[in-house]
């Protein structure tokens, strides 16, 4: 079963998330990072292109061997599903059509959404935004593992389990740690995503929608691409919160890995990122990582290391989480 964990429980701190405090001391020594505010202007292209690609690609690999279609599943359509739930990251911070079309940026998240198979555009949106400015809050910050989630996965091989699982941990904690009343939007988007799997299910295949939607589980769980989940804000130093990754997979990932960058900047697009730490260098000489991969090995192999190595903070307020603040945090 493996080494069992020694770390019980989470790290409390009682200040304010660190990044808005290191946004304005950036920008005071470093007001030319404000020229690169904006959406990216390729991205409305580049992710119906994407798209094309997953559903042509589901087309040809259906005619090959059972064990292809399970290997490309992870390999191929893991890979590129995880890119657009990645493209929808870029989105949900208005990041394709900027902040003045807020409807276009909600239509091309739709379309990112097609090959995944399950709807989650705008509940991503919807709660993504509490992380960026509640950070570490007790409640508001859904990307923190529940206590339930410490507790059951404690050891070496239930850690392996979680990792395999963390796509259906995402999809259902905000669920149970902080719900949100469905929004008009939402119903809109899962519409709109079972009518296109039923068109997918209709003339490709059921095998291509299982193909898709096995893309979207395998990638999103025990991948490399998936690194970017625990590298992204997991304690393996104590007392840093955020860390970025500065390695090849950046490429398929919209530059996720400049996390630090991102959560310092989310008005930044991610063609962009790579300039902030030129820019702030001396901002950015911490910590990091160069392997999404080595960092899944480390979380499942230390004993230091599970789902309480993160940082909670303060007592949430369920008045804070209005929609007004929401839109601040975009």
């Amino acid at each position: 079963m493996g080494q069992i964990i020694t770390t019980t429980d989470f790290q409390y701190k009682y200040d304010d998330e660190p990044h808005a405090t290191r946004r304005k001391e950036i920008l005071a020594k470093h007001p030319e990072i404000k020229t690169l505010f904006g959406p990216d202007p390729y991205m409305k292209y580049l992710v119906p292109l994407i798209v094309i690609f997953q559903l042509v690609t589901a087309y040809y690999v259906i005619q090959l061997p059972g064990w292809a279609i399970l290997f490309l599943s992870w390999a191929l359509a893991g890979t590129f599903n995880h890119n657009l739930s990645l493209a929808m990251h870029e989105i949900s911070h208005n990041l394709a059509f900027g902040h003045s079309s807020p409807m276009l940026n909600r239509f091309i998240g739709f379309v990112a959404n097609i090959p995944l198979c399950v709807p989650s555009s705008i509940t991503f949106k919807k709660y993504h935004l509490d992380h960026h400015r509640y950070q570490g809050d007790n409640k508001l910050d859904v990307d923190i593992p529940s206590h339930l989630e410490g507790y059951l996965f404690y050891n070496t091989f239930t850690k392996l389990i979680w990792v395999f699982l963390q796509p259906l941990f995402y999809s259902f904690r905000p669920l149970f740690v902080h719900p949100k009343p469905v929004e008009t939007l939402e119903i809109a988007n899962t519409i709109w995503t079972i009518g296109w799997n039923y068109l997918i299910y209709n003339f490709i295949g059921g095998w291509a929608l299982a193909y898709l939607a096995g893309g979207t589980l395998l990638g999103l769980g025990l991948h490399p691409m998936a690194g970017h989940f625990i590298s992204e804000h997991y304690t393996f130093i104590k007392g840093q919160e955020t860390y970025s990754y500065y390695g090849p997979l950046n490429y398929l990932a919209w530059n996720v890995g400049y996390h630090n960058e991102h959560h310092d900047f989310p008005y930044v697009s991610w063609s962009r990122l790579p300039k902030v730490k030129e820019m702030a260098p001396e901002y950015y000489n911490m910590p990091s990582y160069s392997s999404w991969s080595w960092v899944i090995y480390k979380y499942i192999t230390d004993p230091e290391i599970g789902p309480y190595s993160r940082v909670k903070r303060g007592i949430s307020s369920p008045a804070a989480a209005t929609t007004g603040d929401e839109k601040k945090a975009e």
